[in-house]
C-alpha cells in the first residue's frame, strides 16, 4: 500500500520551511505543498480569533490540494487551533509542540528546560502544559521573542550581525541565568536562528527545532500506515504565498539552500 499524495505544509511565513527542508531530508521522495501566509505574517501577535480565523483558511486551502497530511508548522496555530482544526477536518493534522516536547525531555538532563515563542505561544502556555504532562517535577523557564519572526523574514540570521545578537542576548539571558540544558525553539522561524542562539547559550545546552522533530513523527506515521510515496525520483516542491513571489523566492533559495524559483505561486485566501 502506498499513498503518492503530497503532504501539506503550513505556516505564516518562512518558517515552516525548516520542517520542509527537514521532510527533503528524511523523506526525499514526498511531493510537498506548501503554503506561506505571507501577507499576514506574523501571527503570534495576533488575537486567538483572529489566529484561528487563518488557520482555517490556510487549512481549506491546503485540502484542496488533495493532499494525506497536513503539518502545522506554525507554533502559534500549534498552540492556539490545533484542537479547533482537528475538529473541523477528517485528515490527519500534525501540530510542532508535542513532538518537540517530547524531544526536549529527552534531551534534558537536568530537567531545567526554556522555551522560547511568539507572544500568543507563550500565553497559552500550550508548552508548559504538556511538559507538565510528563513530567511534573520540570523547571521552565518561558520567553516571548516577538522580534524574531520579522528579523528572521528579513534575513537577519547570522553570527556577527549586531541587531539579531543584541536581541537574542536581551531574550534569552533569563534562560541562561537559569542554567538551563535544553531549549525549545518553539515557533518554526527559530531554526534558522540557531547559530546566534548556539553561540550565546554556549556548549551543553541542546537546542530543539520544532520543525525536524515534527517531520521524525510524521515520517515514523506515514510509514506505519503504509502511506509513504512510492515514487523512487525526486519529489515534487511547490511552494504558495500570500505576498510578494520574488521576495520569498529569495529568501526561501538560502534557508533551504536550493533554487526554489518557477516554484512559488501567488494566492489569494478568502480573508479580507
Amino acid at each position: 500500500m502506498a499513498d503518492n499524495r503530497p503532504i501539506g505544509v503550513f505556516d505564516s511565513g518562512l518558517g515552516g520551511l525548516t520542517a520542509t527542508k527537514a521532510f527533503m531530508q528524511s523523506l526525499p521522495g514526498e511531493d510537498i505543498c506548501y503554503l506561506g501566509d505571507t501577507g499576514r505574517v506574523p501571527y503570534g501577535s495576533r488575537s486567538r480569533e483572529t489566529i484561528e480565523k487563518y488557520a482555517q483558511e490556510d487549512m481549506a486551502f491546503l485540502e484542496s490540494l488533495d493532499i494525506k497530511a497536513i503539518v502545522v508548522a506554525c507554533g502559534t496555530v500549534s498552540a492556539v487551533a490545533l484542537n479547533a482544526l482537528r475538529q473541523n477536518y477528517q485528515i490527519p493534522i500534525y501540530g510542532v509542540l508535542e513532538p518537540a516536547v517530547e524531544a526536549a525531555l529527552c534531551a534534558t538532563q537536568s530537567g531545567r528546560i526554556g522555551i522560547l515563542g511568539t507572544e500568543a505561544t507563550i500565553k497559552s502556555g500550550a508548552y508548559e502544559a504538556l511538559l507538565r504532562e510528563s513530567r511534573a517535577d520540570v523547571e521552565i523557564i518561558s520567553r516571548a521573542c516577538p522580534l524574531f519572526v520579522p528579523l528572521v523574514e528579513n534575513g537577519r540570521v547570522h553570527p556577527g550581525d549586531l541587531v539579531i545578537e543584541t536581541i537574542v542576548a536581551e531574550y534569552l539571558a533569563p534562560l541562561k541565568e537559569a542554567g538551563v540544558d535544553t531549549v525549545i525553539l518553539g515557533c518554526t522561524h527559530y531554526p534558522l536562528l540557531e547559530d546566534v542562539i548556539g553561540q550565546f547559550m554556549g556548549d551543553g545546552v541542546t537546542l530543539i527545532s520544532s520543525g525536524g522533530a515534527v517531520a521524525v513523527q510524521v515520517a515514523k506515521d506515514l510509514a506505519a500506515a503504509g502511506l509513504l510515496s512510492e515514487k523512487q525520483a525526486q519529489g515534487i516542491h511547490r511552494y504558495y504565498v500570500t505576498d510578494s513571489v520574488s521576495g520569498f523566492t529569495k529568501l526561501a533559495s538560502l534557508f533551504l539552500q536550493q533554487d526554489v524559483s518557477g516554484e512559488v505561486t501567488q494566492v489569494s485566501l478568502t480573508s479580507d
